[in-house]
């Protein structure tokens, strides 16, 4: 065989098996493996390669299908039932479509047909070498998620939510009002979910209300009821959310866009624990504690007028501050894995890309952004490419490499991305077309990286 060029020279050496009876086919396999730089060991039999598989971890088994004793097919099921991390590629002289489906319906990775060339054999051991490591990626990610998971959902392990959920075990089981604070997509609610949880009211009702979704008047209702007739439509009374929430729990999400006529009855009904439906004059008595939640700053509002300074002094007793996503860089792998699922892996590289990004939009976004790339997905990989368009934009403008270095978001970094695109230009001389296929975007993606950066 000449040596025209030989795939993989200086890329990754492999762990390989080779289980084929036929030591002459077998020794051709490892020389040509061995010349791309590859480990290779031997098996001339199943049950040889069932002890090897299970005391060594290789990368990728190139298994004959056809062996005396127990064949490859069966070898991949008796398999089975082991969690090994290796990853199968079936060989054989008379290959079948029913065979290729057999064993590919047992895990194998891939099929070939002997005799096979060194170019091809090399892609695709490689390509079962890079689907183990996404599997074995996901799984200490999963590890990992699972560890950092408390009560309510609140998942990371980064030092900002250690410090939140430590805060949340020691006021959980007051029964004061508690205020939660944080940027919009922070995961305000699932604080309040975990207080409700950690809380002597964990078996009573948790009771949400958005303070921004409904006009003044329906706002009103909706808190604390409304008697029949008492507007139109008020075809018949109705009790309020303080009043289904009874004993448990009522978290005001938005405390800040209430109008100040219902932060009146609020503080009220903080004060005597007692509400008062709309077109009734009649006051009923509730046990509940409430959480509020606000991205607003309560206290310049109150400086302005906006909201009732008395109302954020009961409020504020107990304030629980949300880390915005970007001081979590640690969390932002395993929340990702978290909104993918258990059957997604993530391409190559691209969890490092995703904390390097600053997320504006906080877990809602990330949460979104995943969810995007499922739906667009032709396999069960997240890609950078299946990201919403301002997102890759952003990612591929980013080396790896440079978020690795510790740099800045800002100034430094969009400096880098600057630089990185602009040589990709040049690089491409100039071709717009060339220049966004090598950068992962589309044309109109380029033109405003070149706008942005002022690239001509």
């Amino acid at each position: 065989m000449t040596d025209r060029k030989r795939p993989g020279r200086d890329a990754e050496r492999l762990e390989l098996l080779v289980v084929d009876d036929d030591a002459e086919i077998a020794g051709d396999l490892a020389r040509l493996l061995e010349r791309v730089g590859h480990s290779v060991e031997h098996a001339g039999t199943s049950a040889e390669a069932l002890g090897r598989l299970r005391a060594h971890a290789f990368d990728v088994a190139l298994v004959d299908l056809q062996m005396p004793g127990m064949s490859g097919l069966q070898l991949l099921d008796e398999l089975g039932a082991d969690d090994l991390d290796c990853e199968f590629v079936m060989l054989t002289g008379h290959g079948s479509i029913e065979s290729a489906v057999t064993a590919m319906k047992l895990g194998a990775a891939d099929f070939l047909t002997k005799p096979v060339g060194l170019q091809e054999l090399d892609v695709v051991v490689r390509r079962a070498a890079e689907r183990r490591r996404m599997r074995v990626d996901n799984r200490r990610l999963k590890l990992l998620l699972d560890r950092a998971r408390p009560e309510g959902e609140l998942i990371g392990s980064s030092p900002p939510m250690t410090a939140l959920r430590t805060l949340i075990e020691r006021i959980a089981a007051s029964d004061r009002p508690a205020l939660v604070v944080g940027e919009s997509g922070t995961g305000k609610e699932l604080v309040a979910r975990a207080l409700h949880a950690g809380s002597g009211r964990a078996d009573k009702p948790l009771v949400s209300f958005n303070g921004a979704a409904l006009a003044e008047t329906l706002a009103e209702s909706e808190l604390f009821g409304h008697e029949r007739g008492a507007f139109t439509g008020a075809d018949e009374s109705r009790p309020g959310l303080f009043e289904a929430a009874d004993g448990g729990t009522l978290f005001i999400d938005e405390v800040g866009e209430l109008p100040q006529s219902i932060q009146a009855k609020l503080l009220r009904a903080l004060e005597d624990g007692a509400v008062r439906r709309v077109g009734s004059v009649r006051e009923r008595r509730v046990d509940v504690r409430v959480i509020a939640a606000t991205n607003r700053d309560l206290a310049a509002e109150a400086v302005a007028g906006r909201f009732r300074e008395d109302l954020l002094y009961r409020l504020n007793v107990l304030t629980l501050e949300v880390p915005p996503l970007r001081d979590r860089e640690g969390d932002i792998a395993l929340l990702a894995t978290h909104f993918a699922g258990d059957e997604w892996a993530f391409e190559e590289g691209l969890t490092d890309k995703l904390a390097a990004y600053g997320w504006p939009g906080n877990v809602r976004q990330l949460a979104n952004a995943i969810e995007r790339a499922k739906v667009l997905a032709t396999d069960q990989t997240i890609r950078q490419n299946g990201l919403p368009p301002e997102i890759v934009e952003r990612l591929t403008a980013v080396p790896v490499s440079a978020t690795d270095a510790g740099l800045g978001r800002a100034g430094s970094l969009d400096d880098l991305n600057r630089q990185h695109v602009a040589e990709t230009y040049e690089r491409h001389e100039r071709n717009k077309s060339q220049t966004a296929r090598a950068l992962g975007v589309s044309r109109r993606a380029l033109y405003r990286l070149l706008e942005r950066y002022g690239i001509e």
